[in-house]
């Protein structure tokens, strides 16, 4: 990591008040966007709402276990970066660890030059790769795409037209790639004309009411893209 902050989001959980806030203000300094739980269930809830692109977990945290914790999580999302604290070593807690798609399992106590070490491994992996699910695409704020089932979804199945369906499958299928006008009605529809180009300008203005927030980014006079 450099002297600029990254353009990432963290959360970091620990239960001991003293040693969390002690490595937040270490991770401002280098972290657009840092975020902070003292047990799982609240890591959890801000997992939901803030989607962060890197988790750093202790194992022993109340309510719900960091190892727990990772487990719900990557049910449904393999894409976000995962750091393991643990001041334990016996196999049975590495082994419980394995298949959960960690970047790193750190023995506490965890110096600050391990811990910077750990994050430029992530950027790295951030920077030069993109993994998405095959199944589910997490977004913010508890929603998810069903790439089988072309679904939507919160708590319950959100209802979509055919076309917000078709628009919504190409949009997900690549990620932060911007679709013109033209891929997005030659898509869709069977011709392109100016009655096309204000439906779909329609169409998407009704899918960010169904969406979280910014989901759907306008890219003036080229067309749309996804951002998670």
């Amino acid at each position: 990591m450099n002297n600029t902050k990254e353009n990432y989001s963290i959360l970091y959980i620990e239960d001991e008040k003293e040693i969390r806030e002690n490595y937040v203000r270490y991770l401002k300094n280098h972290f657009i966007n840092v975020y902070e739980a003292g047990d799982g269930e609240e890591a959890y809830e801000i997992y939901k709402s803030k989607k962060p692109q890197i988790m750093i977990i202790d194992i022993n945290i109340p309510k719900l276990n960091g190892i727990d914790l990772l487990k719900k999580i990557r049910e449904n999302d393999y894409t976000t970066k995962a750091i393991i604290l643990s001041a334990h070593t016996e196999l049975n807690y590495l082994l419980d660890a394995t298949g959960l798609g960690l970047t790193k399992y750190l023995v506490k106590p965890v110096t600050r030059k391990e811990l910077k070490d750990a994050l430029s491994f992530v950027i790295e992996e951030l920077t030069k790769y993109s993994i998405f699910s095959k199944k589910v695409l997490i977004l913010k704020d508890g929603y998810r795409w069903d790439f089988e089932k072309e679904e939507l979804r919160t708590n319950e199945t959100i209802l979509l037209t055919d076309k917000e369906r078709q628009i919504l499958s190409l949009l997900f299928s690549n990620i932060n790639i911007t679709y013109s006008y033209d891929d997005i009605i030659g898509n869709v529809w069977d011709s392109y004309d100016d009655d096309r180009v204000a439906a779909l300008k329609t169409i998407i203005k009704n899918l960010r009411k169904k969406l979280p927030k910014e989901t759907i980014k306008n890219v003036f006079g080229v067309g749309y893209t996804i951002e998670i």
